[in-house]
């Protein structure tokens, strides 16, 4: 449904699953367990894999925070694009990755939700591509004492309006780990 011409392919990202990103997110292990599902699921059927990794001052370049959790493996042949931006989109190559595979519909995993999923969702959408949530792949952490909401209310909060986007020849939606397609 894309209206990317000519790019049928789907390709699974991992937003930010940084050390100084989810150490204390919320559903940290389960979702980081459900990624590798969908990561182990993305190359069984060779549906490329994305990896997305922030810099930031808090997030410098080598430094411990900045790197992957050790719980997921990116393979070398995979794609890793930097970012200093929310939308993964932004001022990076993603684009160029995404078109190198044919990719015209992307499932979004990884953190956080408020911030970095949601600004790549929307920043997918507005590019051409359909775009995925995977609803129990991505998290956040508690910004309460900020007057934020509850992590478990931002991320359903999150999967309720996402399940309903679309927008001219585009679709969003959301789909559980153990029900995704590629």
């Amino acid at each position: 449904m894309t209206t990317l011409p000519n790019r049928p392919n789907t390709a699974l990202l991992i937003v930010d699953v940084q050390n100084g990103v989810v150490d204390s997110s919320h559903n940290r292990d389960e979702v980081i367990a459900n990624i590798n599902t969908l990561l182990a699921k993305a190359r069984s059927e060779a549906v490329p894999v994305v990896w997305i990794q922030h810099s930031s001052d808090e997030l410098k370049p080598d430094s411990a925070p900045w790197r992957y959790v050790p719980e997921l493996i990116r393979e070398g042949t995979e794609p890793l694009v930097h970012k200093r931006y929310g939308d993964s989109f932004e001022d990076t190559e993603l684009e160029s990755v995404l078109a190198a595979h044919g990719v015209g519909r992307v499932v979004v995993t990884g953190a956080q939700t408020d911030a970095c999923i949601r600004s790549t969702l929307h920043g997918a959408m507005v590019r051409g591509y359909d775009a995925t949530l995977v609803a129990d792949a991505h998290t956040t952490e508690d910004l309460t004492a900020y007057g934020a909401p509850a992590p478990e209310q931002v991320i359903s909060h999150t999967n309720l309006y996402w399940n309903w986007q679309e927008a001219p020849g585009r679709k969003g939606g959301t789909v559980d780990t153990a029900d995704i397609t590629f």
